[in-house]
């Protein structure tokens, strides 16, 4: 009888302030889709990272004769065969930094630049006489770059050494970025859905203070009169944090896999998986039960004295 009572008050409030509910619906649906999104947005940088650091290498530039000219670190002439050959002896020596060691031609290098940037007025002017010969690098742990850049900079032969995880580091900052305006986004979304959820509390305990009152007089206890209040409240979020998963699901489906297909329009970029984008549901769908209960509970304390 009492599951009954408590239900039914619920279905009241909810038609008393249809319109404040479906506003707490929209308001915490959105929130939590930033929220999500954010969590998503950190899953992709770290998966990102791992991917690309793992690929990335150092380039140790050597000097030709074109630098020889313009460089102060090649006043001494174009790289010799005899440097070349110390440079990689050392490198392989390397054995608990060093992954692999690449050595890529003049020639190589003129054909990848060739390939890259055909499309260019400059390519046509370019020969391989001015392509710098390198060595690629991979590392076990890219972290240890400044290792490597400290014992080859400044050797005879060597123009410059290039860490390629400088040019990730932009693209990464960028979406660090993009990160942080959702997730401030977010946070405003929430005080917004809060202050709703508060005020359709208000509202709610000041229309059924008589039905309080009498509850109060016939003995009912505080948390047996704010249940109703607080499931409304629950309800609202559970709905929102629902509309929330399916805005996360499909922006997943129609961005990555569907739609605009990013998975393949950028194929070098490694998208996270549906895993990934199904493990971050519970935890939308826990806050978007709980925030509103919370919510309500504390607003009750103070709105539903009669």
């Amino acid at each position: 009888m009492r599951a009954q009572f408590v239900l039914s008050e619920i279905g009241v409030g909810l038609r008393r302030n249809l319109t404040m509910t479906f506003a707490v619906i929209v308001s915490v649906a959105l929130s939590l889709a930033l929220f999500g999104g954010a969590l998503l947005m950190r899953e992709q940088v770290s998966t990102m990272k791992d991917y690309w650091y793992d690929k990335v290498n150092v380039s140790i530039f050597l000097c030709n004769k074109s630098d020889a000219a313009s460089s102060a670190k090649c006043a001494k002439g174009a790289v010799t065969a005899q440097q070349k050959k110390e440079i990689e002896s050392d490198l392989r020596n390397m054995k608990d930094l060093v992954e692999t060691v690449h050595h890529e031609t003049a020639d190589e290098a003129y054909k990848h630049y060739k390939q890259q940037y055909s499309d260019t007025a400059i390519a046509s002017v370019v020969t391989p006489d001015q392509m710098q010969e390198s060595f690629r690098v991979k590392l076990k742990d890219p972290e240890k770059y400044k290792v490597v850049a400290t014992a080859f900079a400044g050797r005879d032969g060597v123009e410059s050494i290039q860490d390629q995880r400088s040019i990730l580091e932009t693209l990464f900052n960028m979406m660090r970025s993009v990160n942080y305006a959702a997730v401030a986004l977010m946070f405003l979304m929430l005080v917004i859905a809060l202050m709703l959820i508060i005020n359709t509390v208000r509202v709610s305990a000041f229309s059924r203070r008589r039905e309080t009152g009498i509850m109060r007089l016939v003995g009912a206890t505080n948390f047996y009169i704010q249940i109703p209040f607080i499931a409304e409240a629950a309800f609202s979020g559970l709905i929102g944090g629902l509309f929330a998963c399916v805005l996360l699901l499909g922006g997943h489906y129609f961005l990555v896999d569907h739609g605009l297909e990013l998975a393949q329009q950028m194929p070098l970029v490694n998208f996270v998986g549906w895993d990934v984008v199904l493990a971050q549901l519970p935890l939308v769908l826990v806050i978007g039960l709980l925030m509103p209960s919370i919510a309500a509970f504390v607003a009750l304390r103070k709105y539903l004295k009669v």
